[in-house]
C-alpha cells in the first residue's frame, strides 16, 4: 500500500532539549491506517498531529478494546537515527490483537510506516544525552454500537515526541512499594497483552504508593499475592548471590523487549539467569542473609531503573546502600551504547530509519 502524505502548515516550535520530561511534547505528524471488516487494513496515511472527531458511542469508549505498545528512537553520534528490534514491538503488538480480538497488522509494512513517519519527523528527534523521540503505536475499536462483541473497524495511529528520562530520578534508584491489596491482572486475564486496561487497573495502587512516598508499584501475583510478578512499567530483576533472577512469563506478565534484551545480554556475558517464580519472602530472607545484591527494573521508558528500597508489609528492604548496583551499570551502560551505537552490536538489534 502507498502511504499517503499530508505536509502540517503550522509547524510547532520545538521544546527545551533540557526540559523535556517524558510524554510532554509531541511531533508534527501522525500515521493513520484504517481497517473494515470485509476490506482489511486500508487508507494509511501521514497527516499533521491534531484532534480526531469520533461518535461519542464507539466502542473503544466504552468497552476498553485498545492496545499499544512503546519504543524509541535514538539520534547517534553520526547524526543517524536508528531504532531498537522494532520488530519486538510488533510482534508484541500482534499478540496482543489476538489476545483482544483485534485484526492483525502486517508487521513489515507497520515498520516501514513507522520509518516513514520518523523521516517526515526527523528533526524532532533530539541529540542531547540522554534523550530520544519516544514512539506510541496504537490500535482503538471505533465502532459506532453499544453492544458487547469486537468492533468490526479500527484505526492503527502512531504518534511521536522527543522525550528525556522517565522518572525524575533518572539512572538514581527508586523507591518501590509492594501492593498486597490491589490485583493488576491474573493469568488468563490480559496481563501478557500491552492492553490499555493493564493501566486503568494500576492507576489506584499507583496513587497511593505516591502518598506514601513511593515511585511505582511492585505488583504480586493476583491469588496467592504471595509471588512477585511486575513494576508498573517494568519488568524486575533480582540479584540473588551469583544468580540473576526475574518472574517467569506465566500469563499475567507482559514480555518486555528490555526485559528479553537484559536475559539475552547477560547470558552473552556468562551470567546465570533464572526465570522462574520467586515469593516476597525469598527476597525479605535473601536480603536478612545478606545475599540480595541489587534489584532493578526494565522498561523502554528507564531502560534499566535500579531500585533503591522495597516497602513489602511495612517492612524496608534497603539494597545496595540505596545505590546503583554494579550490575545495574553494566547493563544501563551496554543497552543505550548499542541503542546510540556507541559500543558493539554483537545481535544486529539497531536498525537504520
Amino acid at each position: 500500500m502507498e502511504i499517503k502524505v499530508e505536509m502540517t502548515r503550522n509547524p510547532k516550535a520545538k521544546p527545551d532539549p533540557d526540559k523535556l520530561g517524558f510524554g510532554n511534547y509531541f511531533s508534527d505528524h501522525m500515521f493513520i491506517m484504517d481497517y473494515t471488516e470485509g476490506k482489511g487494513w486500508h487508507d494509511p496515511r501521514i497527516v499533521p498531529y491534531g484532534p480526531i472527531s469520533y461518535e461519542p458511542s464507539i466502542m473503544v469508549f466504552h468497552y476498553g478494546q485498545s492496545i499499544f505498545e512503546g519504543l524509541k528512537a535514538y539520534r547517534t553520534d553520526k547524526g543517524e537515527v536508528v531504532l531498537f528490534r522494532p520488530d519486538e514491538n510488533m510482534k508484541r503488538l500482534n499478540a496482543s490483537c489476538d489476545r483482544l480480538c483485534i485484526p492483525r497488522i502486517d508487521e513489515d509494512f507497520a515498520i516501514k510506516a513507522l520509518k516513514q513517519l520518523i523521516n517526515v519527523d526527523i528533526d524532532w528527534v533530539p541529540s542531547q544525552e540522554g534523550t530520544s523521540l519516544y514512539i506510541r503505536p496504537f490500535i482503538i475499536a471505533t465502532d459506532p454500537y453499544l453492544g458487547v462483541r469486537p468492533s468490526y473497524t479500527y484505526q492503527f495511529i502512531i504518534i511521536t515526541g522527543p522525550v528525556g528520562a522517565y522518572y525524575k530520578e533518572g539512572i538514581n534508584p527508586v523507591k518501590i512499594y509492594v501492593e498486597t491489596n490491589y490485583v493488576r491482572a491474573v493469568i488468563g486475564g490480559l496481563g501478557q497483552a500491552k492492553a490499555s486496561a493493564n493501566y486503568a487497573a494500576s492507576l489506584k495502587a499507583q496513587e497511593v504508593a505516591k502518598k506514601k512516598g513511593y515511585t511505582q508499584v511492585l505488583w504480586l501475583d493476583g491469588i496467592e499475592k504471595k509471588y512477585v510478578e511486575e513494576v508498573g512499567t517494568m519488568n524486575v530483576f533480582f540479584v540473588i548471590g551469583d544468580e540473576v533472577v526475574t518472574p517467569a512469563l506465566n500469563g499475567s506478565i507482559l514480555p518486555g523487549i528490555t526485559r528479553k534484551s537484559c536475559i539475552e545480554l547477560l547470558r552473552h556475558w556468562g551470567v546465570k539467569v533464572s526465570e522462574r517464580r520467586i515469593s516476597m519472602e525469598e527476597i525479605y530472607d535473601a536480603n536478612e542473609k545478606g545475599q540480595l545484591r541489587e534489584a532493578f527494573g526494565t522498561g523502554t521508558a528507564a531502560v534499566i531503573s535500579p531500585i533503591g528500597e522495597l516497602n513489602w508489609n511495612d517492612k524496608k528492604i534497603v539494597l545496595n546502600d540505596g545505590k546503583i548496583g554494579e550490575l545495574s551499570q553494566k547493563l544501563y551502560d551496554n543497552l543505550t551504547g548499542i541503542q546510540y551505537t556507541k559500543v558493539p552490536d554483537p545481535f544486529n538489534w539497531v536498525t537504520k530509519v
